[in-house]
């Protein structure tokens, strides 16, 4: 006789017999993110009313609102990741939920410096540009149900991304950008579309060398133990290189031209895997910047300012910005002045810029300082472990695409304030004054997230036909 096949749930709709079995208890670590973000909102509200113990010898009186709105923020985007990206990478939301927490708390603390009270107070506003960024990041988790829907818009977004980069080279110059065309205004209202490029850029570099990763590959001859690409391939990158030059030309942008280059160039390495690669882009960066140093004043500037960062600025000032940076670094120490304790205000309106990374290292130390770049650290290795994990080469690009543009941003306004390298004017992601700069960097997450939810999400396992039993027994 036979007897009935054994008991089991088998879900809804399968209509054959076979059952679609998913792992059960497959950890999401959506608990581990919201344990995170409570840190991450106590340690910026500890700070801000450490900051005002120390300049005002009281506790602020909008503490409990400024704790209330960022734990509001941060809830609402943890809610959301939940729903919608329920494997995502813990670690990711709750570090950019802490580096701008801490930026809010360091430009309130410019703006309570008396020299600088003519400025308006950038926090107030950074706090407004913060909930719009919120709110983008929610509306990327909720409308991209998946972030290979992106690839259908590869030339789309390569399209989009020169008439970002093309409009500020078109709209007249204003004495307060300094020289450098990278703004959009209108009224009172100003955007900087440079900062929306670096997401639309690796969506069509993404989709680009998917397609033609194979003929870039390709080595035409051995050269010094490199294989050196085939001549008809070098188009891409030249074509990328001069795109580089014009911007640096028309706009005097070089922020912009050194990350959209070094992007192009990481993701070409990655997809092709040629070091030959690597080295073409550095020399032909090289070059570019030479030539353009050498007809550019604005840049000449930028390089003299670097070269002799102590000598006097022109209006009789005293020494220039980086001179000041550096002097504000040193100051610092390595435990710092503490908070609310510094003088990087004499560095003027770029302390709220570019130059927030010295009130960082003055009032926070070496230590602190450190501290912060282990954040970003962080951050760009949980973005190249997402690349790592996503099973489609599609998103193992645009992974490293987006990780590499917030990596570059970092070293480049790191290593300008710091004297390392010339002085670009980008902001520092999710610590300085601007609102481009922070609803960007909260889309760029998002867009992370949900490659990392399909990387980490379990795979269902193999369809098994259920087989009816054969049980012997008395004839």
């Amino acid at each position: 006789m036979t007897a009935p096949a054994a008991r089991g749930r088998v879900p809804r709709g399968t209509g054959t017999g076979t059952a679609t079995i998913m792992p059960q208890g497959a950890p999401n670590r959506r608990n581990t993110e919201l344990v995170l973000l409570v840190f991450a909102v106590l340690i910026p509200l500890f700070a801000y009313a450490d900051t005002g113990l120390a300049m005002d010898g009281r506790i602020p009186a909008g503490t409990l609102e400024y704790g209330l709105g960022m734990g509001l923020f941060a809830l609402l985007a943890h809610l959301a990741v939940r729903r919608f990206a329920p494997y995502a990478d813990p670690l990711m939301l709750p570090i950019a939920a802490l580096l701008n927490g801490l930026g809010l708390v360091f430009i309130w603390r410019l703006d309570k410096a008396r020299q600088l009270a003519r400025n308006y107070p950038a926090a107030q506003n950074q706090l407004i540009w913060t909930g719009l960024g919120i709110a983008l990041f929610i509306g990327v988790m909720v409308l991209l149900k998946d972030h290979r829907l992106l690839q259908r818009y590869t030339y789309i977004a390569g399209l989009v991304a020169l008439v970002l980069l093309a409009i500020p080279a078109f709209m007249p110059a204003r004495a307060s950008d300094f020289g450098a065309k990278i703004w959009i205004h209108v009224g009172s209202f100003s955007i900087q579309p440079g900062e929306f490029v670096k997401i639309v850029l690796p969506v069509f570099f993404a989709g680009y060398l998917m397609a033609k990763r194979d003929a870039l590959a390709l080595a035409s001859r051995r050269f010094l133990g490199l294989y050196l690409p085939r001549g008809r391939d070098l188009g891409p990158i030249i074509a990328v290189w001069l795109l580089s030059l014009l911007i640096l030309v028309f706009e005097t942008d070089l922020g912009t031209s050194l990350l959209f280059f070094g992007v192009f160039v990481i993701m070409l390495y990655v997809a092709t895997e040629r070091t030959s690669w690597i080295l073409f882009g550095l020399l032909m960066a090289g070059l570019g910047f030479w030539a353009v140093a050498t007809t550019e004043s604005h840049v000449q500037s930028r390089i003299t300012d670097w070269l002799h960062p102590l000598t006097a600025a022109p209006n009789g000032g005293g020494v220039g910005q980086i001179g000041q940076s550096l002097f504000a670094l040193g100051a610092g120490g390595v435990l710092g002045t503490g908070l609310g304790q510094g003088h990087s205000w004499l560095i003027g309106f770029a302390a709220k810029s570019d130059f927030i990374l010295g009130t960082i290292g003055e009032e926070l130390g070496l230590a602190g300082l450190m501290a912060l770049f282990l954040l970003y650290a962080l951050l760009f290795e949980r973005g190249l472990r997402t690349a790592l994990a996503a099973r489609d080469p599609f998103g193992k690009l645009l992974a490293v695409g987006l990780s590499g543009a917030f990596a570059l941003q970092v070293f480049i306004v790191a290593g300008g304030v710091t004297g390392t390298i010339p002085l670009t004017g980008m902001t520092l992601p999710f610590m300085a004054q601007g609102g481009s700069s922070v609803i960007t960097n909260w889309a760029l997450i998002a867009i992370l997230l949900k490659i990392s939810d399909v990387a980490r999400r379990p795979a269902p396992a193999p369809e098994t036909a259920t087989e009816p039993t054969q049980v012997l027994g008395p004839s």
